[in-house]
């Protein structure tokens, strides 16, 4: 739910552009992996560290989402109240906002679980913002299709957190949310 700009505090207004919910379930998916990684508890490291850096990353593809896509959301019913539109928040504050959040994804990812996440990571939000926001939705009607690839990837993100390696069981999980996508 957007809130009109005048009541949209600066705060809430930064957590907007994080698409809280949708990263919320991809974070969901990603624990889920670890709980699959292994026969016993995630260590309580990877699970809060993991999904931490997973929700950072996610958070800022999100913000770079809204920032590439201003224009179109100024447009549109359901999008003209975001951040960007309304001028809650500017296109320099949410670009700062979002290295912010991914260069403290990518600390916390190399520093506290290990390099095979942090890549995988990376490559996810550079899927995402990049090609996926960039590119395929402006280029082709499948661009949901193929743009499903980094909705997928959490799960595999999970799973490499716990276990430092990608293991054919990972790649069914991602499989499985790719082809549901």
């Amino acid at each position: 739910s957007t809130l009109p700009a005048a009541t949209c505090s600066p705060w809430r207004a930064y957590l907007e552009l994080t698409k809280p919910k949708v990263v919320a379930l991809l974070v969901f998916t990603a624990v889920v992996g670890m709980f699959l990684a292994t026969p016993g508890m995630v260590p309580w490291n990877v699970l809060v560290f993991g999904a931490l850096g997973i929700w950072l990353a996610a958070a800022c593809a999100a913000v770079i989402n809204h920032v590439l896509d201003r224009r179109a959301d100024a447009h549109m019913a359901r999008t003209e109240r975001r951040p960007l539109p309304t001028g809650s928040v500017g296109v320099p504050q949410s670009l700062v906002f979002a290295a912010i959040l991914g260069v403290t994804s990518m600390a916390i990812l190399i520093t506290q679980i290990n390099g095979l996440t942090a890549v995988l990571t990376l490559a996810s939000l550079v899927g995402y913002a990049g090609v996926y926001t960039a590119y395929l939705k402006r280029a082709t009607p499948q661009n949901i299709v193929i743009g499903g690839a980094a909705g997928a990837a959490p799960p595999v993100l999970g799973w490499t957190a716990v276990t430092g390696s990608v293991d054919p069981h990972a790649l069914l999980l991602f499989l499985i949310v790719f082809v549901w996508t």
